[in-house]
């Protein structure tokens, strides 16, 4: 489950698949309903689903955080060249201050009415109202330039990821699938 100094455990492993299918479900969702129509029957549906399935993100990057602050973390490979290191890191940097920022920007969205965020009917967030001038336009366009750059990023994460494996010939995608080098 945890992780060593050569390779990533299970839960690393699961909440970073986890969250980036979410991530790119949430982009997909996010886009489609922005073209939905006042009577189609997913306008409603669609952005309280994007809200809620946004609230378990919002969990899973805290548990992620912990997870990451808490146990030790897999060595680069000696393959890896400085600037490979510097730059993996700051890409992880980004992407998660850029996620939480998404979060962040998405509650101002959704609470500006002073509606608190119903999480799949289970509980809801509650709001902290409007907090500045036009709250719901501003937070919107930061929220959806942010997603850009979020997909962007971890597309070039992916494809860094992919050339290590075809290119490098090395395990850096290989321990993030679980692969135990023996």
């Amino acid at each position: 489950m945890k992780n060593t100094t050569q390779h990533y455990g299970y839960l690393s492993i699961g909440l970073h698949w986890l969250i980036a299918l979410i991530v790119f479900g949430l982009f997909g969702l996010g886009d489609w309903m922005v073209g939905l129509g006042y009577y189609d029957p997913w306008y409603k549906t669609g952005p309280d689903l994007h809200k809620s399935i946004g609230i378990v993100l919002f969990i899973l990057m805290i548990v992620r955080v912990a997870s990451r602050w808490l146990q030790i973390q897999p060595e680069s490979l000696g393959s890896h060249t400085n600037v490979e290191r510097k730059a993996g890191h700051a890409v992880h940097i980004l992407l998660y201050i850029l996620l939480f920022f998404i979060m962040i920007s998405g509650y101002l969205i959704s609470t500006a009415d002073g509606r608190g965020i119903e999480v799949f009917g289970l509980f809801t967030i509650p709001s902290l109202g409007e907090l500045f001038t036009n709250q719901e336009d501003l937070a919107g366009l930061a929220h959806e330039y942010a997603a850009y750059i979020v997909v962007g990023a971890a597309l070039l994460h992916g494809l860094a990821a992919i050339k290590h494996h075809v290119i490098d010939k090395d395990n850096t995608l290989k321990r993030m699938l679980g692969h135990r080098q023996k």
